[in-house]
């Protein structure tokens, strides 16, 4: 007969519904089987409060870490960007593709595919190439396409059933026909790297119910009180629950204030906060790659490497976990609607809802316990403690 292993973990418990001063989950194998305050478990054998205990973060936009990048179509990179990342708290996350040469994306998209098999990531986004050359940020102009469905349908073959996101620029002919072969596969259909106008950009975000901004208001053109292009399309979509926007809550890509801003207008559970990582993540200052491009790291801002270091924002560096502190610390937003941002809804964007994102009977067990600063302290995925 086969013993299970029962473990309660004890401290402040951060839930969807609200949280416990001092709580307990209770896991059972790799699936959580009890979330109740401390005093629910009188005769239990508590252990000590320790921390504040978290589910495991959901990263759905992420090019690397540790000095691993996704984009070199090398599995083994795949893996130890995720491995960096799961030590940090995100128990899941997407391996996200960059605009590169059609064989280059499709080489990394299959890497990215091997890694899911493993269950090392939990699927794969493709940002590009089907995106807006005048806002194609650290998006190499050289490999950008118009809508071409053969190379749509060879990257999801790729994929092997685990393209999970597209960003795409809706306005460029043919994205009609390519949203019609992403809902069809089942991918999510995000909006990014654009100059649509806002009803298009709200049209396309409304396809399925699904839809994604790619971080918002980066790569795409201002908010304009006469034009008020994809920002007031995409929140437009979002605010009618038709889509969700992600922000890139870091304190570089947007200002503490905007962050502030998007989640008082749209509310936690349209939110999505993401990490936009690239190699450089948790590593020093240096040069590093984003695909085909060269990137400097100063300061530890990634930009597009050249001379007078004014170029392009490059992937950001910094952890979920990061964001999460820096929404919390320094945008206002309360712990357990950026832990929401950062978990439940990622998992809802991509269907997972039912199976991991938050603190809840029946899910698996991702647990995160961090500090009163919000640094990690153990990590927890499916059960098993790997940090």
């Amino acid at each position: 007969m086969i013993s299970v292993t029962v473990e309660l973990v004890r401290g402040r418990v951060v839930t969807p519904d609200g949280e416990f001063a001092d709580g307990v989950v209770e896991i059972t194998g790799d699936r959580i089987t009890r979330v109740d305050d401390a005093a629910a478990f009188a005769g239990h054998d508590l252990p000590a409060a320790s921390g504040i205990v978290l589910p495991g973060l959901v990263d759905v936009h992420n090019h690397g870490g540790g000095g691993a990048a996704v984009t070199t179509g090398d599995p083994e990179q795949v893996r130890a960007a995720a491995r960096h990342h799961l030590s940090h708290g995100t128990t899941s996350m997407l391996a996200s593709a960059v605009t590169d040469s059609p064989d280059r994306m499709v080489a990394t998209v299959a890497a990215a595919a091997d890694a899911a098999q493993l269950g090392e990531v939990a699927g794969i986004h493709l940002e590009g190439p089907f995106l807006a050359a005048a806002h194609c940020g650290a998006q190499d102009p050289r490999h950008l396409l118009r809508p071409d469905l053969g190379l749509a349908r060879d990257l999801l073959a790729a994929g092997r059933g685990h393209v999970r996101v597209m960003t795409l620029a809706p306005e460029l002919p043919g994205a009609d026909a390519l949203v019609g072969l992403l809902v069809e596969s089942g991918v999510v259909v995000a909006v990014g790297h654009t100059e649509a106008d806002a009803a298009t950009a709200e049209r396309v975000l409304s396809a399925d119910g699904n839809g994604l901004a790619t971080h918002l208001f980066n790569a795409m053109p201002p908010l304009h009180h006469r034009d008020p292009g994809p920002v007031a399309g995409c929140l437009s979509a979002a605010s009618r629950g038709l889509a969700r926007v992600e922000l890139v809550a870091d304190g570089v890509h947007l200002a503490d204030d905007t962050v502030r801003t998007i989640f008082g207008l749209l509310g936690r559970d349209r939110v999505v906060l993401v990490t936009d990582a690239m190699a450089a993540a948790g590593m020093p200052d240096g040069d590093y790659r984003l695909g085909p491009q060269a990137v400097s790291v100063v300061d530890g801002v990634a930009r597009l490497a050249g001379d007078d270091g004014s170029g392009s924002i490059a992937g950001g560096t910094a952890r979920l976990l990061d964001v999460v502190r820096r929404c919390v610390d320094n945008a206002g937003i309360g712990l357990s609607a950026a832990v929401v941002a950062a978990s439940t809804n990622p998992a809802a964007v991509l269907g997972l809802d039912a199976e991991l994102g938050a603190l809840r009977i029946g899910l698996r067990a991702d647990v995160v316990v961090v500090d009163d600063d919000l640094r990690p302290l153990r990590v927890m995925r499916a059960g098993r403690w790997v940090t």
